[in-house]
């Protein structure tokens, strides 16, 4: 299992919400097929097909707890997989 596997099943799990790398976190968005446009310290992700945007902005080295959600909820509402998975 690689390296985004891992990170999908852990924000699946929601136990760690608290305790996701904030550039891991924009990487995986990328992996997922979303675009992103920087504006200030704000990353806003879109993707094509899916009208929900997602805000994501540092804290410290982390994620923002509320952010992570909002990422576990666009996976399972519209059943994302990483870019080369079927």
């Amino acid at each position: 299992m690689g390296k985004y596997e891992k990170l999908v099943n852990l924000i699946l799990s929601g136990k760690s919400d608290a305790n996701i790398a904030f550039n891991e976190l924009c990487n995986l968005m990328l992996k997922l097929g979303f675009q992103v446009r920087t504006r200030g310290s704000h990353k806003i992700y879109r993707k094509s097909g899916i009208p929900d945007l997602i805000n994501l902005q540092r804290e410290g080295s982390k994620a923002k707890v509320y952010q992570v959600r909002k990422v576990r909820e666009t996976i399972l509402k519209y059943n994302l997989k990483l870019n080369g998975d079927a």
